[in-house]
């Protein structure tokens, strides 16, 4: 190996060792390996940002844009609703959920559309009495699948098509991707609906309390003793009885900023004091009202819990939430808008951190309080997903047909290529924009930054390895293992490598790394590439064994109250399924 070749790959694996630890947002790893391969000489640093005007980093942004106009005309909310009914049996709302998932996600972004549909499985489980755990991890995986089916689906589908382009001279069309994706998808919600949520453990899924499906997990929470309280001049220890007939507990005690030791059972409490809590929803508010006390930030909205203006909502935290990385301090959410993080939940894990002060985590579920007229707009700013139906006065109806019409006849336009795919979705990303369907204040917020800054930052690392050879070595070292094999065994082979890494890499990152390997092969072996950049295209964006694989897998953990562990059961036949499915219908369509 060369030295630059040698420098490349230590500074892939160092990339791949940060992604998989997590610690360190993956858009901040991407953008650090950019820099350190410049000064390392590996990437020159005149073409160091050129992957920022790539068409696939563009086609992506303009794609979430469009998707936020659709889902803002009430166009996707009109298909959803007509299409659910709440009283089917949990194969059928799986079958039918699923289903409706993967279409959308087929024209738009995939966490664009659970975050559309979760709110509506979680109120179908509340009304059948059972627990989101069900369906939610099908609809997830669904809508990963739908993904498949178009140009614009997925992330890994925009890539390949662009890389193709670059390499062989022409991109894959808008339905290219329709054939095998379709089979995959179709075979995939049939496994997930029919057997595939048998498979998710029973104690995850057989919860029958009704209360139980909203609050899947207890908070942490601050309470401050106020004036008048009955808990003045008591000990820790004798509230006790109270705490438990709330079915609470006390975690410790924070009198002028400090925390006092261990749980403080023998302190006698003062006004002042702020009792760290841990229980539901409910709890919380019960002992808050026995005792007398008030949530921290109460002030700003003018009284407690309960009032007419006031009101909590349950959010989870997806990946490129505004807080996600960040504390309620850090945002100033409750001093610049007025709403307070009265507690959080985060499956698995233990913690004991003032709730404010708390570094949020994608997945983590977010109690917010304050203004009842406020609470949606705050959440859409932080760019978290309510777990309940949002209120309709968001929705401009008006403008559902006015938007389909606008996509599709970006999409038409694109597929005849009558005009460039990315000019087409920008000009309907114009047209959403004059007509008020997305607001310019909107239009930003639409954009998965930490994407865009993933794939800018890796492009050139990439084009760097296949500039220096280190992609043919890749392709030779796994042409050399499976030496003598035919070419189909090799595709296979492929996908399941690239599968693998999937599920604990973004998706965005393993097509990138995975595409110029592909073609290396194809030219190895001196056959077609296109079969083979389709099977990584297939496999890149099929992550089903782990939470960290797809964002949409992290969006559930919280609400369906699944551990990491869960996810593999049902996860790893879903995978060998889009694999046995998908390689005959590649050499169908894309023969050698």
């Amino acid at each position: 190996m060369t030295t630059d070749q040698i420098l490349l790959f230590a500074l892939l694996g160092v990339v791949f060792a940060m992604l998989v630890w997590g610690r360190i947002r993956y858009d901040i790893v991407a953008f650090g390996a950019l820099v350190a391969a410049v000064l390392l000489g590996v990437v020159d640093q005149q073409s160091a940002f050129d992957g920022f005007g790539h068409p696939a980093v563009i086609i992506i942004a303009l794609v979430l844009v469009v998707s936020r106009g659709l889902v803002n005309s009430g166009a996707i909310e009109i298909i959803a609703r007509h299409a659910i009914d709440k009283t089917r049996s949990v194969s059928a709302h799986i079958g039918i959920m699923a289903g409706v998932g993967a279409a959308l996600s087929a024209v738009m972004n995939n966490v664009g559309a659970l975050a559309l549909l979760m709110p509506v499985d979680i109120q179908a489980a509340a009304k059948a009495k059972r627990s989101p755990a069900a369906t939610l991890m099908p609809l997830s995986f669904a809508t990963i699948l739908g993904g498949l089916v178009t140009l614009i689906g997925t992330p890994p589908n925009i890539i390949i098509a662009s890389f193709r382009e670059q390499e062989l001279g022409a991109s894959f069309s808008m339905f290219d991707f329709a054939p095998v994706g379709f089979v995959a998808a179709a075979a995939g919600v049939l496994f997930v609906a029919l057997f595939g949520w048998r498979l998710i453990p029973a104690e995850r899924r057989e919860s029958d309390s009704a209360a139980e499906l909203f609050d899947m997990g207890d908070y942490i929470a601050e309470v401050r003793v106020k004036q008048g309280s009955p808990a003045i001049g008591k000990r820790v220890r004798e509230l006790d009885d109270i705490v438990e007939e709330a079915g609470a507990a006390i975690l410790g005690v924070v009198r002028r900023g400090k925390r006092l030791p261990g749980q403080a059972r023998r302190e006698l409490l003062r006004k002042g004091d702020i009792l760290v809590i841990e229980a539901r929803p409910q709890g919380i508010d019960e002992l808050t009202g026995a005792l007398g006390l008030q949530y921290v930030g109460a002030e700003k909205h003018g009284g407690l819990v309960g009032t007419a203006d006031t009101a909590m909502l349950e959010v989870v935290v997806p990946e490129n939430s505004r807080i996600a990385g960040r504390s309620a301090l850090d945002v100033r959410l409750l001093y610049r808008h007025g709403v307070t993080l009265l507690g959080v939940s985060r499956q698995g894990r233990a913690f004991r951190d003032r709730v404010r002060q708390l570094t949020i985590e994608p997945g983590d579920i977010l109690l917010l309080y304050g203004a009842n007229d406020r609470l949606i707009d705050i959440a859409d700013w932080l760019g978290s997903l309510p777990l309940a139906e949002r209120g309709l006065q968001v929705i401009k109806r008006e403008t559902a047909w006015l938007a389909v019409g606008i996509f599709a006849a970006a999409i038409v336009l694109a597929s005849l290529e009558l005009v460039y795919l990315p000019i087409a979705l920008a000009g309907a990303c114009v047209m959403m924009a004059l007509l008020n369907i997305v607001p310019v204040r909107q239009l930003y917020d639409s954009i998965e930054w930490p994407v865009i800054v993933l794939l800018g930052s890796l492009i050139p690392i990439g084009n760097a390895l296949q500039e220096t050879g280190g992609t043919s070595l890749l392709a030779e070292s796994i042409l050399s293992l499976s030496s003598g094999a035919s070419p189909a065994v090799i595709l296979t082979v492929l996908m399941v490598v690239t599968m693998t890494l999937s599920d604990v890499l973004n998706n965005t990152a393993t097509a990138l790394i995975a595409a110029p390997v592909a073609v290396k092969i194809a030219e190895g072996l001196n056959v077609n590439p296109d079969p083979f950049l389709m099977a990584v295209a297939i496999a890149a964006s099929c992550a089903f064994l782990t939470p960290i694989g797809h964002k949409n897998n992290t969006l559930i953990m919280g609400p369906g109250g699944y551990r990491f562990g869960d996810y593999w059961r049902m996860g790893l036949p879903l995978e060998v399924i889009v694999i046995t499915v998908s390689v005959p219908m590649i050499l169908i369509v894309w023969p050698f």
